[in-house]
């Protein structure tokens, strides 16, 4: 039977439930949304909310499964995902206090990413960053000077929770991500100075930049290679851009002039859900059966299309050439795992999209509705062919690849534009405040 009640328990996983009002202790049937009974190897869960005002989930729910003696065990499905298929599951959030990262850490959580976005949230909805942010305001710190700060403090200690991880791997996993200043998705040489800047500041060996996968920063992923800086390349949604994304990588490895690569990494974030939020609109106004038919497709479609291509590129003379000098692959990451449209499974960009050296980052959603009733099997490279039925058959309906790619990237440099000018405009507000108190 489930109980709710505070969590003291440091060995329980997390993730995100709909906000409460109090904190009564009551059963509750731990099944996601439609009733679908727990497929989960992980049952029987014992489960405790508690209230979570840093994150932008208004509650964490934890689940610590328990051993024919009532003895809790740390093994979930996220375990089993990395030791029986080689995919490794990352958290997509950050907040503090990054304590809250351990129970994730415990339940199999091996990495961590964040955004612009995930920041504005957590700094503008918690008080947690009050304290440093008055130090450094009063110490004469300007506006985006401080947020950076603020930032990194969190970077840094995120990466020294998961460094056990990267150590045991020899560098394989155990990373968190930050993302150079949205402002930048259009300028090659800025991006460059940025990542530049974040790597020398953040100091970790486990620490990902993220750089935008853009036309103009496509040449900046190289650069940044070169130089031995590990990089995690975001906002992917197009096959001609990831081709475009792993070569720069190749060729920054080529470049870098390093004898010994095993140290240098990057993922190539590519992003799943979004593409069906904006190519099911498109079907929907084409309106045919057929069309119809094709909606919540198109998206793992060309992920899967997306690994082939990974196993192509990395494979061969040129490929081979590198590997004797220490260097890893460049791992596919699948990105924006959360179902947006509520007709589809609540696990419908994870489940068919496991595969060995690849990354799944899961915010709340995601990652709750995994650990509950995800399916652990090989399901990647499963059918190509009907992946690329699937492809083929939106390009006859007149649904252009190129063009969703350019307007996702677009929006998606735009929300993130947003969040960070959104997060600096409130922080001078409340530095404003602080210093009209200080008169």
């Amino acid at each position: 039977m489930a109980s709710i009640s505070k969590l003291t328990n440091p060995t329980l996983a997390g993730f995100a439930a709909p906000p409460l009002r109090a904190e009564p202790k009551l059963p509750i049937n731990f099944r996601s949304g439609g009733g679908r009974p727990n497929r989960s190897p992980i049952s029987p869960f014992h489960l405790s909310l508690r209230r979570d005002r840093a994150c932008s989930s208004s509650w964490v729910v934890k689940c610590v499964v328990q051993d024919g003696n009532g003895a809790p065990s740390k093994r979930t499905t996220l375990h089993d995902l990395y030791e029986l298929q080689g995919q490794s599951p990352w958290y997509d959030n950050l907040c503090r206090p990054v304590t809250d990262l351990l129970p994730f850490i415990q339940n199999g959580v091996r990495g961590v990413t964040s955004n612009p976005t995930i920041f504005q949230k957590a700094i503008s909805s918690s008080s947690a960053y009050d304290e440093q942010f008055r130090d450094l305001v009063t110490a004469g710190k300007d506006i985006e000077s401080a947020y950076w700060e603020l930032v990194v403090k969190d970077i840094q200690d995120a990466c020294k929770l998961f460094e056990h991880i990267y150590d045991k791997t020899d560098g394989g996993d155990g990373y968190v991500s930050v993302e150079v200043s949205p402002r930048l998705a259009n300028d090659t040489n800025g991006t460059v100075e940025a990542a530049k800047w974040l790597h020398k500041v953040v100091d970790r060996s486990n620490v990902y930049i993220k750089i935008p996968a853009t036309a103009e920063c496509v040449p900046s992923i190289k650069q940044v290679i070169s130089l031995g800086i590990s990089v995690n390349v975001t906002l992917i949604f197009s096959l001609p851009r990831y081709e475009a994304v792993i070569d720069a990588y190749l060729d920054g490895l080529e470049s870098s002039g390093l004898s010994d690569l095993s140290k240098l990494t990057s993922v190539a974030s590519f992003f799943v859900s979004r593409v069906d939020s904006l190519v099911d609109k498109m079907l929907e106004k084409i309106g045919t059966p057929e069309a119809l038919n094709l909606r919540g497709k198109a998206a793992v479609a060309q992920a899967t299309l997306a690994y082939k291509l990974y196993q192509k590129k990395f494979s061969g003379p040129r490929w081979e050439a590198l590997v004797k000098k220490g260097a890893k692959k460049q791992r596919l990451l699948w990105a924006s795992t959360s179902v947006k449209n509520p007709a589809y499974p609540d696990t419908l960009y994870v489940d068919p999209l496991i595969g060995p050296d690849t990354v799944s980052t899961m915010p709340d959603q995601a990652l709750e509705a995994f650990i509950d009733h995800g399916v652990v099997s090989r399901t990647i490279d499963s059918n190509y062919s009907e992946a690329e039925g699937i492809y083929n058959a939106l390009e006859k309906l007149g649904i252009d690849w190129n063009e969703v790619g350019a307007q996702l990237e677009a929006e998606g440099v735009e929300s993130f534009k947003k969040s960070f000018d959104s997060l600096l405009v409130s922080l001078k507000q409340k530095g404003d405040s602080l210093k009209a108190l200080s008169l």
